[in-house]
């Protein structure tokens, strides 16, 4: 199998519920093209593709790819805001 095509891949494990997984469109306009909801545990395994230039998760979460693992952190309010 080609390096390429190994990279193109991650793996997004979620750390609680309602973890958001979004995919955005590539070319001239980045659009929303489709989103998915993960509880905790829940493992989703995610490609770049010809029409998916990017990914974007909303949440706490383990994403996993060739360069490494990342955690993504959900947004807290701050007291008084």
């Amino acid at each position: 199998m080609e390096e390429k095509l190994i990279r193109d891949y991650v793996v997004i494990k979620a750390v609680e519920d309602g973890v958001n997984v979004i995919g955005l469109t590539r070319g001239t306009d980045t659009r929303f093209h489709h989103s998915e909801k993960l509880d905790s545990g829940e493992v989703m395994i995610a490609q770049f593709t010809e029409h998916t230039s990017a990914i974007k998760i909303r949440g706490n979460a383990k994403i996993y790819t060739a360069f490494g693992e990342i955690e993504s952190e959900a947004k807290r309010s701050q007291p008084g805001k």
